[in-house]
């Protein structure tokens, strides 16, 4: 029972999630130390908050609501979202597009069609149908993605 277990937490999945968590969770620290520390100030100023958001509140029958925890709390999720957006999402796709870019062979089936006489399935490039054995002209596209030469 326990060497399952330990199977389980020392699978690469777990580590490389417990790493991200973590590294995250700094991240956001950080985060939230800068916007605290710069965006808040920033906001309080020029809405005339005495430089400091964070402690905006407003009262309705003797009950106090400090919005401003609130807006220094999304600034910090908007900033957390932009950054981890351009600095990890958008690298990462362009990584991938670059390795999805490699040439890989076509599948020249993939390419379907109907047959005009008994409107089966036929592959593009097809010259002659596998159901009731017409002669097709066969796609000019299919045949150019395949790249075989266009039949006499």
């Amino acid at each position: 029972m326990l060497s399952g277990f330990k199977d389980f937490i020392l699978r690469g999945n777990i580590v490389t999630m417990a790493v991200g968590l973590a590294v995250g969770s700094a991240f956001t620290a950080v985060v939230t130390g800068f916007s605290t520390a710069f965006i808040t100030p920033l906001i309080g100023l020029a809405t005339r908050s005495t430089g400091d958001f964070s402690t905006a509140t407003f009262s309705a029958d003797g009950v106090t609501f400090p919005y401003g925890k609130f807006v220094a709390a999304a600034i910090a999720f908007v900033i957390t979202a932009a950054v981890l957006y351009f600095v990890v999402v958008v690298p990462m796709m362009k990584v991938q597009a670059r390795f999805d870019r490699k040439d890989k062979p076509v599948d020249i089936k993939a390419a379907l069609r109907d047959c005009p006489a008994c409107y089966s399935q036929v592959p593009g490039i097809a010259t002659r149908c596998a159901h009731c054995t017409s002669e097709l002209e066969p796609d000019p596209k299919a045949l150019e993605l395949a790249g075989l030469p266009a039949p006499r």
